[in-house]
């Protein structure tokens, strides 16, 4: 599998990235076992989760998905075979979020132990705290790399003004800089990233790994019509708002391109990601084995000028 380098971190990662909110939620622990050795087995590397993940089940406290990975690699004896992404910065209840120096501290002792692991390949800010100084967050992050428990930085849900205030100090101070964006992007959500965070991101070598990279299971074709919606109790309401003529026409041209290769539309609509230059890897999730199968896939996928072109129109947003 070929790699892509994530910013100017040093970390090189597969060009397809592993969600990993669903372990300990939608995917038991067996399955998510399972998952984790098919996805490294097919030549994939990059596993993202954060702190927070599964906190919105109820009865969970947060840090289920890291626990899972962890128990997983130790069992596996895989470490040197993944890259490792968590995050900090959600609200962990009990006055615990944001971007503080104590809580960053605390929150990456508290991730390693459940990751069992001595440290953490990329670690995000999980979104943006202005009530702290870039100058407090960055020394914070700083001071975890120096002493080997960070590789590299990236940030989660940041405007671009916000980005570029964050790498603009980076670079006055020589802090760490944040080195990868995650974004909300995918084909039926393209406007908040295209518009100035694409730009920004490429100007200045920020790599992308970008969530709901199939919009929490829209782009699959599972859901076509309100009826379906059901399918899913985790996910079904939050796709009623693509049923509409765009969403409904991206199916249709994720339908064509997907009989002329022969595979998914869940395929084609990653390897769209993919394929866009300023992409390093798409984050995307599965709960089982045959789902993650249609991922890969996309990994390898390699679309036509015509491919791209029809699902660039469908999915345009218009001006």
């Amino acid at each position: 599998m070929q790699s892509r380098p994530l910013g100017r971190s040093g970390l090189q990662v597969a060009p397809l990235a592993f969600g990993g909110n669903v372990f300990g939620w939608s995917a038991d622990e067996a399955t998510s076992f399972s998952l984790l050795d098919a996805f490294v087995d097919a030549g994939l590397n990059l596993v993202d989760t954060a702190d927070v993940y599964s906190k919105w089940v109820p009865g969970h406290v947060g840090g289920e998905s890291e626990t899972l990975i962890g128990r997983w690699l130790r069992r596996s004896g895989k470490r040197h075979s993944v890259v490792i992404a968590t995050k900090v910065g959600m609200d962990m209840g009990q006055g615990r979020e944001g971007l503080s120096r104590g809580h960053i501290e605390r929150s990456i002792d508290a991730s390693l132990k459940r990751l069992q692991t001595d440290h953490v390949d990329l670690y995000q800010s999980h979104t943006d705290d202005p009530h702290t100084a870039f100058e407090e967050t960055l020394e914070a992050y700083a001071r975890l790399i120096e002493a080997g428990k960070v590789r590299a930085i990236g940030a989660s849900n940041f405007t671009a003004d916000r980005l570029a205030a964050a790498l603009d100090v980076a670079e006055r101070d020589g802090l760490p800089r944040y080195e990868s964006l995650q974004p909300h992007y995918n084909l039926v959500e393209r406007a908040r990233f295209e518009d100035a965070l694409e730009p920004l991101c490429v100007a200045r070598g920020v790599g992308v790994i970008n969530y709901y990279g199939l919009a929490s299971g829209f782009l699959s074709g599972k859901y076509r019509s309100e009826a379906d919606l059901d399918k899913s109790k985790a996910r079904g309401a939050g796709v009623k708002k693509y049923l509409d003529a765009r969403g409904l026409g991206v199916l249709d041209a994720l339908d064509d391109v997907a009989r002329r290769y022969g595979v998914s539309t869940a395929t084609v609509a990653i390897a769209w990601l993919i394929a866009r230059p300023s992409i390093t890897a798409p984050i995307a999730s599965a709960t089982s084995v045959e789902q993650l199968h249609e991922l890969v896939a996309a990994a390898t996928l390699s679309l036509d000028a015509d491919a791209v072109e029809r699902l660039d129109e469908a999915s345009a947003v218009a001006a």
